[in-house]
């Protein structure tokens, strides 16, 4: 019987271009650390940092691994820069412009996870601080209060598609894998956690996603294609649940 539902973020509960929306992002954190990396130097670095993070053995938390590889030869800066990206998040990030869908059923979904009582977890890829995964799901007026657990930056050791991500979920919530399903649309970063025994639902609005634009051809998923156990709307999630919980 299911006790868990962990559920991805970005074209997953929220639809939205995710290559358009990077760039933008790009073009206005660039300048905002003017004065502390050259803007020559920050793409390059922060997308080495972000890529870095599949490296993360589990030692330290995402945040300080990506500062140790981002602040490489500005250790004098590492506070400053920090924050700085907090700074970014906190009154830049929302600038940014974006169009987002909501899948139907959402609302539906997370109503009925509630009223079952089972625990539900944004399983989003925490390669961002915590106040820009909450932004995010803002845009979907989305109450981060519904959910019993958001991972991020620092309360994470790893980063999709490491299986360690998901075996850390099921230990911070207090679960055994067989216990949990997977909701998302990569079958790459999110169908993995069928490896360690959590059942998988593939979401089909997103369709295709294309990296390219956002990681300059070098893929931060960098990983294979895993089949899922079940496949459909978002909406479907709820009949799919209740099929197996027998209700």
């Amino acid at each position: 019987m299911f006790k868990a539902v962990l559920i991805d973020l970005d074209n997953t509960m929220i639809l939205f271009d995710e290559t358009a929306f990077y760039q933008r992002y790009m073009e206005r954190i660039v300048p905002y650390f003017d004065d502390l990396v050259p803007a020559e130097q920050f793409r390059e670095r922060l997308l080495r940092g972000i890529r870095g993070l599949l490296q993360n053995n589990g030692a330290v938390s995402n945040r300080e691994f990506f500062l140790d590889i981002f602040c490489a030869g500005y250790d004098d800066r590492r506070r400053s820069i920090w924050e700085r990206f907090l700074g970014f998040y906190h009154s830049e990030y929302e600038k940014i412009p974006v169009e987002v869908k909501i899948p139907a059923g959402l609302e539906a979904l997370l109503d009925q996870l509630a009223a079952w009582g089972l625990t539900v977890v944004v399983a989003t890829n925490p390669l961002f601080p915590e106040i820009a995964q909450r932004k995010r799901l803002a845009w979907a007026e989305i109450d981060p209060q519904r959910f019993d657990l958001l991972t991020h930056l620092d309360n994470s050791c790893f980063v999709k598609p490491r299986r360690e991500y998901y075996r850390q979920i099921c230990a911070m919530i207090g679960l055994p894998p067989q216990a949990c399903l997977m909701v998302g649309n990569d079958r790459v970063n999110d169908m993995v956690a069928g490896t360690l025994g959590i059942k998988t639902f593939l979401t089909t609005e997103a369709g295709a996603i294309d990296y390219g634009a956002v990681t300059k051809g070098r893929d931060i998923r960098a990983g294979q294609s895993y089949a899922a156990d079940h496949s459909g709307p978002l909406a479907d999630v709820v009949d799919f649940l209740a099929r197996a919980v027998g209700r």
